[in-house]
This record gives structure tokens, C-alpha cells and sequence, in this order.
């Protein structure tokens, strides 16, 4: 079998990209369909395809290799660019070209990314939207701070403005030492907690969501509540306030009152809030009295 001839085209994919989402722009470019490209390369796909941000696409070594020939794109660059879970054992020991589709559970699917972000790469023209896994690291959402969009829930089909919202861009922008696993796990935990049950930063947040939804109209028509689809983005700022906050805190000893009492109130600094008292049976004062 002749080998496939390289691309007339360059698709570069961007950073933490899905590879399903790749195809998908790759092909647009072609005016093809992600089957048909496969086909044409002689790669053997099986599964089903869907949307591509329902779906995980793995490549055996043999069909990344031809991907990489026809997009002239180093195989090692284009491996480090696409985000991939673990591939299927099948696929990861085969000799042939052969791709899988494999279906995505909704809390580990990718969001839209910045439709401007793929314009500045060639081909210029509309592509469909891209779809990326959020940065490690860092609550789960995607925030363009030079173009001014994000995302934070796949429900999302394209990434919302942000123009009113600088807090934003600028928490993205400021986090440049991204909290530890335990701390940002703890933090989403509490500020999710927060945000369920009206507590403490619950003014700011609505007035953040109602800002959101007036630069979003199309946000009020879509299948599910705003209030529930932007959660992550609307506490983001303080998720990352409160995730840096714990990584200060002692990891195998308990705090003393005092020392309870002074993080509370640098705490509540952080939060631009006159004074921070959780209940017993806030997350937070959970964390405050565990080891």
C-alpha cells in the first residue's frame, strides 16, 4: 500500500487539544468527514463516533505516525499538543493503523475553547469549534485572558465573553504557581458548597452570574440553568484565592485556635470580606479541625 501524501494544508492543533476534536478540524479544512480522512489514510476506525467533545479518539503507533506524516507535523510535537487518556490495551499493542472511538463520561469531557485562538493558526477560515481539557492544575475551566472568552461545563457549546468580567482573565493571568492536588480538591469542594448554599461570597457570585448572562444572552436558551453550567467559572477567582490559602496551611498538625483565628482573617483579606466565620459544619471549618 503507497503511503498517504502529506497535507496541502498545516492544522496545527492547540494546546491540550482532544484528538477527536483535531480530526474533526482537520478534516473541515479537507471538507471531508472525520471518517472519510481516516479512511483515506488507511487507518481502520472502529466505535462510534459522536460529538467531539462525547468522544475519545485513541491511535495506534501506526496511525499516529501516518496522522503526523499528512498533517507534517513531528509525531512527538503532535503527541505532546494532543491530550490523550489511556488508550485501550488493544490499541496500544497493534502493529496496524488502527483508531478507536471511545465515549467520554460527562465529568471528564473536554471544553470549548477560544474560537479566535484557532484562527490565528492556518487555514484561516471557520473551522468547527475546538475542544480542550482544562490546564492542570487549575478549577476546572477555560480562560482565554488575551481574547476574553472561557468556558466551564461541555453543556457550553461555545465559550462565553468575559469582557465584563476582568476577574477573570485576571485570576488566569495571576496564577502562575498552581495550587496542589489536596488544596485545589479541598477549595472546589468548598466554594461549591458556598455557591449551593447561598453562604458567605453569594451577592458577588449572583451579581457575577447575572453579568455573565447579560454579555451571554444565548445562555438563558440553552438546556440547563446558567447557575448550574457556570458555577465553575463564576467562583473561579476565589477557588484559586482559597486553594493558595490552604497550601499555607500545616499538612500533619493540628492548628491552635489562634492560629484558626489568624488564618480566617488573612482568609477573609484574600476574599475582600469584612470577616469570615464558618459553622461547624462548613467544609472549610472541616478542614481547619482535620489533619
Amino acid at each position: 500500500m503507497w503511503p498517504s501524501p502529506p497535507g496541502a494544508l498545516r492544522v496545527r492543533p492547540l494546546p491540550r487539544e482532544t484528538a477527536a476534536s483535531y480530526l474533526t478540524r482537520l478534516a473541515a479544512a479537507y471538507h471531508l468527514s472525520p471518517i472519510h480522512l481516516l479512511d483515506g489514510l488507511h487507518i481502520t476506525a472502529t466505535g462510534t463516533p459522536a460529538a467531539p467533545h462525547a468522544t475519545e479518539l485513541h491511535y495506534s503507533c501506526e496511525a499516529a505516525r501516518r496522522l503526523a506524516a499528512f498533517t507534517r507535523i513531528p509525531p512527538a510535537h503532535l503527541d505532546r499538543a494532543l491530550t490523550r487518556r489511556p488508550p485501550p490495551a488493544a490499541i496500544a499493542t497493534t502493529h496496524t493503523a488502527t483508531a478507536r472511538w471511545q465515549p467520554l463520561a460527562p465529568a471528564v469531557q473536554p471544553l470549548p475553547a477560544c474560537t479566535t485562538c484557532p484562527l490565528r493558526r492556518p487555514p484561516h477560515h471557520t473551522t468547527p469549534t475546538a475542544w480542550i481539557h482544562p490546564a492542570p492544575g487549575l478549577p476546572r475551566a477555560m480562560i482565554c485572558p488575551r481574547h476574553q472568552q472561557a468556558s466551564s461545563d461541555p453543556r457550553q457549546r461555545i465559550p462565553l465573553n468575559i469582557r465584563t468580567l476582568p476577574e477573570l482573565a485576571h485570576a488566569r493571568l495571576t496564577a502562575r504557581r498552581p495550587p496542589t492536588t489536596p488544596s485545589l480538591s479541598w477549595a472546589t469542594t468548598i466554594t461549591t458548597r458556598w455557591y449551593d448554599h447561598h453562604q458567605h461570597l453569594h451577592n458577588r457570585w449572583r451579581t457575577r452570574l447575572h453579568q455573565l448572562a447579560t454579555a451571554n444572552p444565548h445562555l438563558t436558551h440553552g438546556p440547563a440553568s446558567p447557575a448550574l453550567t457556570c458555577r465553575n467559572l463564576i467562583t473561579y477567582p476565589e477557588t484559586l484565592t482559597l486553594a493558595t490559602a490552604l497550601d499555607r496551611l500545616p499538612l500533619r498538625s493540628l492548628l491552635t485556635h489562634t492560629q484558626q483565628a489568624a488564618f480566617l482573617h488573612h482568609l477573609a483579606s484574600r476574599l475582600h470580606l469584612p470577616r469570615l466565620a464558618p459553622a461547624d459544619h462548613d467544609v472549610l471549618w472541616q478542614r481547619l479541625t482535620t489533619r
